[in-house]
């Protein structure tokens, strides 16, 4: 059975555009896991566009939620995390400017900046998840930091299914990715851009142990409620 990971970072910019308390991040984090969420993902971002220290203090404190929490690699937000000790942490590359995350981390550029966050999590018994781009060669560098899993960024295969296009080159290469992740004892999970169709296509994939699915999930939410979509995926992904 495939986990399903719940992102609500778009409840809290629901919250944020009133500046009120309405609609409850952590609320929601409840709901999601009554509603068959296997884990909350949120994105503690360094400008705090949507997620605010509050939320993530509220929601780690709740042990009974198991928390993903995403982070870029900056010692600061290691040291947010270490102190609310999420169960998870996938760290992701982050610019200000993006309107959302736009590829996976550039890990030649970053290996010993990521290896140091890696470390410092690890010795923490946090899992620790590192997510690129569908590529052999980040697999091998992901090994080598000793991160326990990968997410790959599934963004370019859910852009191509929703505009009609031809994925079939993509979806080789995630699963040449996800064979090689597996073979190399690293844990295999994807996100980003997926819906009802890119997770049916990418369920069939074994080595996929997670699904992290959030704005899709919000804004299906807003026509056919949050249960209702998180069993819907549940049932796709299984």
């Amino acid at each position: 059975m495939k986990r399903l990971g719940v992102n609500i970072d778009h409840v809290a910019t629901l919250r944020n555009a009133r500046g009120e308390k309405h609609p409850d991040p952590y609320t929601a984090a409840k709901f999601a896991i009554k509603s068959g969420a296997n884990s909350i993902t949120v994105h503690l971002r360094e400008d705090r566009r949507h997620i605010k220290d509050k939320d993530l203090k509220i929601i780690s404190s709740n042990k009974s939620i198991t928390l993903n929490l995403e982070i870029s690699a900056n010692i600061k937000m290691v040291k947010i995390a270490v102190k609310n000790k999420p169960k998870y942490v996938c760290i992701v590359p982050e610019n200000r400017k993006e309107i959302t995350t736009e590829g996976g981390l550039n890990l030649r550029k970053n290996i010993n900046k990521i290896k140091k966050v890696v470390s410092i999590l690890n010795k923490r018994k946090i899992r620790t998840s590192l997510f690129i781009n569908p590529n052999i060669e980040d697999v091998k560098i992901t090994k080598k930091i000793n991160a326990n899993c990968v997410e790959f960024h599934t963004g370019k295969i859910s852009n191509l299914v929703k505009e009609k296009k031809n994925y079939k080159e993509e979806l080789k290469k995630i699963i040449k990715c996800c064979k090689y992740a597996e073979s190399l004892g690293i844990e295999v999970h994807a996100g980003h851009g997926l819906d009802y169709k890119t997770t049916k296509i990418l369920s069939k994939i074994k080595q996929i142990k997670e699904f992290n699915i959030g704005h899709f999930i919000i804004g299906e939410s807003i026509f056919f409620g949050l249960k209702k979509t998180i069993k819907r995926l549940k049932k796709i992904s299984s």
